[in-house]
């Protein structure tokens, strides 16, 4: 890792061959987050497999997304919001006051509820954050555009109308988008908040085989309210409620024989 001492921080190691010496891509540890004196989360520790994706699940209001946002420091732009205990990626605590938070985030990038293309075309909306991080070759962005959009499933869509404005695409494709532009930067983490929850289910449904395939590359941590989502698409699923971790497992045991009970009661419907 490279320290910037004038700014005193410190930029997320890339490591050399792709791999981690850990099966875990992430270890949280007695995470705790505040909002002013309220607590939202409540020392979670948990670990996050590489390769995966986990899914978290809970009503709202439960702690979940919070707890993802805090994974890229997304909960420091709120005001009064502060964390404790550590999130440790390749060994580094993340949550520690000399971190590079832009560098983090193109480490570990998120997707919002909500898809938010910026009001440009769609090959300016891959290639905005490249530019901004110094890479101006013309060949070398048309190669990360090609390779991003195929890679979330969008190019065969719209590589004959890359000049076209981004938010002439449909929902979907526009959510879709908003994956490419992350994966331009080469994370080694996606966050998903709620990623199909305002698509139609085609569309919802095009997503979730991205997410599958994505796996494969990327490591995926995805809220969601939809159950059979979770079912569907991930690997290990975290049940939350009141800003507690109630229970963490293999996602066919959560969904089929759950070992506590305010989780069956919560997956079969009783609340939330």
């Amino acid at each position: 890792m490279t320290a910037v001492k004038e700014k005193r921080t410190v930029d997320v190691p890339v490591p050399s061959d792709g791999e981690f010496q850990s099966e875990n891509i992430l270890t949280v540890k007695n995470l705790e987050i505040y909002y002013g004196e309220k607590r939202a989360v409540n020392g979670i520790s948990m670990d996050i497999e590489k390769n995966s994706v986990t899914a978290l699940i809970g009503p709202s209001g439960c702690g979940k997304s919070t707890f993802l946002r805090s994974i890229n420091r997304m909960n420091d732009l709120i005001p009064g919001a502060r964390a404790a205990g550590e999130i440790l990626y390749e060994d580094l605590n993340i949550l520690s006051e000399n971190i590079n938070v832009t560098a983090l985030r193109k480490e570990i990038g998120m997707v919002f509820q909500k898809p938010n293309p910026f009001p440009k075309s769609i090959y300016d909306n891959i290639t905005h954050a490249l530019k901004f991080a110094g890479i101006r070759k013309k060949s070398m962005l048309d190669e990360m555009v090609e390779e991003s959009l195929r890679k979330a499933a969008l190019w065969d869509e719209v590589k004959d109308r890359l000049d076209r404005s981004a938010l002439s695409l449909s929902g979907g494709q526009q959510q879709r988008l908003c994956i490419a532009r992350t994966i331009a930067m080469k994370p080694t983490v996606i966050l998903l908040d709620e990623p199909s929850s305002a698509l139609d289910p085609i569309s919802n449904a095009k997503v979730e085989d991205l997410i599958v395939d994505l796996k494969k590359d990327y490591s995926i941590v995805i809220v969601t309210h939809n159950m059979q989502q979770a079912s569907r698409i991930s690997d290990k699923t975290a049940f939350f409620l009141s800003g507690d971790l109630v229970e963490y497992d293999k996602t066919e045991k959560i969904f089929t024989n759950p070992s506590v009970t305010k989780t069956e009661e919560y997956i079969s419907g009783r609340f939330g």
